[in-house]
């Protein structure tokens, strides 16, 4: 299989995890930088295109890249994973990824989530500010839910709770 692995990452975690399915399929890596300068004929020749990008604010950091030609690639194995902070089962994990793709892309490209963790000593000066404030908010809050309980406590500072084992259902479906 000839694979596409395009990648958005801020502080790292979306890299590693590109860099880890490549080596786990023998794909190819590119920033999405590089790929937002190629034009559709360069994507011809892939079976598969995957895009990594980051979780913010309940988005996928630059998915509208990809959600915007996944039109025009029909017939190729297309995937999405989503990188964050929080665990696999976080509690709005599923309703991000539900909102990513329309009904009808997914029929044709699948979205995964892998955990990843937080390093604000790479975030940019704003997501690091927003990062402290959903912190500071998420302390305030009075829960008696653990999952909630744990995400005020982890977001408080750095960890790294990345694990390639987090890729195995998207190698699952690229060689399904």
């Amino acid at each position: 299989m000839n694979l596409l692995i395009v990648y958005a990452s801020q502080t790292g975690f979306t890299k590693k995890y590109a860099d880890w399915l490549a080596e786990k399929t023998g794909g190819e890596t590119m920033d999405i930088k590089d790929a937002e300068a190629k034009d559709d004929k360069f994507f011809a020749d892939y079976d598969a295109i995957v895009f990594g990008g980051w979780a913010n604010a309940g988005k996928i950091v630059k998915s509208a890249w990809f959600t915007s030609r996944i039109d025009g690639w029909k017939g190729k194995k297309l995937a999405i994973y989503c990188v964050g902070a929080s665990p696999n089962d976080g509690p709005h994990v599923d309703d991000m990824l539900n909102k990513v793709l329309t009904a009808d892309q997914q029929k044709y490209a699948k979205v995964f989530y892998c955990q990843g963790g937080l390093d604000y000593d790479k975030m940019s000066f704003g997501s690091r500010l927003a990062m402290k404030a959903f912190a500071a908010i998420l302390k305030k809050k009075k829960t008696d839910d653990p999952a909630e309980k744990l995400m005020a406590e982890m977001v408080g500072k750095s960890y790294d709770i990345s694990d390639p084992k987090y890729l195995d259902p998207i190698i699952s479906y690229l060689e399904a």
